[in-house]
């Protein structure tokens, strides 16, 4: 919220992302139910809605609700497919549960006073290294110990080799902390320029510079939200693309 202060206008856009207690307002500890916990829970209960309650019909004509569950089945099946060839298939009910997960908490997050896991790292971070330790474990189940060839590259000149194989191993445990930041930065940054464009909307009603400010800020928080809508999707697409590709990389590690 803005309010007038002796020094200006204050705000604090980051406040949306405090993670807090669902009744009371004492610490949070690990069983604490919190904003997070629900927004999760309800994001769970959409999934199950969109693909079972949605779905139970099964009509020829479908409805709107079996329209999107199909089109977001056929999507998701797909890129897997494409991506990770047909072996990867086995692990699609994985791939699109997480995909759903993360859009479903994306879009709930617009909504007015809702919260956004994915705006925070305690959850993408447990996602990626979720995504990490399956596909590591994959590789060595499928492969063996020739999955560490998945760090060799063995068309480089011979002196290069040990170098690329170092920045490989390097950038393979760097995967779960970029497939997080990734997508709980886009989340917190979108929200956060719109709070920030939404502190100055009010400004009409105390000064007289507001005449042009407050249309200004309500055009951008209209575009911004636009935007983060678009995002939203994309996040959750741009997650799960990257598991496809970490999870061919542990099925075919010499391709």
């Amino acid at each position: 919220m803005a309010e007038e202060a002796g020094t200006g206008l204050v705000f604090h856009p980051m406040d949306q992302f405090i993670v807090k207690p669902l009744f009371g307002d004492g610490p949070v500890h690990w069983y604490t139910p919190t904003n997070a916990m629900l927004w999760m829970a309800i994001s769970v209960l959409a999934v199950i809605l969109l693909l079972v309650i949605g779905t139970r019909g099964r009509a020829v004509i479908p409805t709107r609700i079996q329209s999107i569950a199909e089109l977001a089945y056929g999507f998701i099946h797909k890129m897997v497919e494409d991506v990770a060839g047909k072996d990867g298939l086995k692990f699609f009910p994985y791939i699109f549960t997480l995909f759903l997960f993360i859009v479903f908490s994306n879009f709930l997050g617009l909504l007015p006073k809702a919260f956004t896991p994915t705006s925070h790292i305690a959850v993408t971070a447990v996602l990626a290294v979720l995504v990490f330790v399956t596909v590591t474990v994959v590789g060595f189940v499928k492969n063996g110990a020739s999955f560490l060839g998945l760090f060799w590259v063995s068309s480089a000149p011979l002196a290069l080799r040990p170098v690329l194989a170092l920045i490989e191993v390097i950038s393979y445990f760097v995967r779960p902390v970029s497939h997080s930041i990734r997508l709980a930065g886009n989340m917190m940054a979108g929200h956060a320029v719109i709070k920030v464009f939404a502190a100055f909307a009010p400004l009409v009603l105390m000064s007289g510079i507001g005449v042009v400010v407050t249309p200004l800020s309500i055009i951008a928080i209209t575009a911004m939200y636009g935007l983060e809508m678009l995002v939203a999707f994309i996040q959750a697409y741009v997650f799960t693309i990257l598991t496809c590709v970490y999870l061919k990389d542990a099925l075919h590690p010499h391709h």
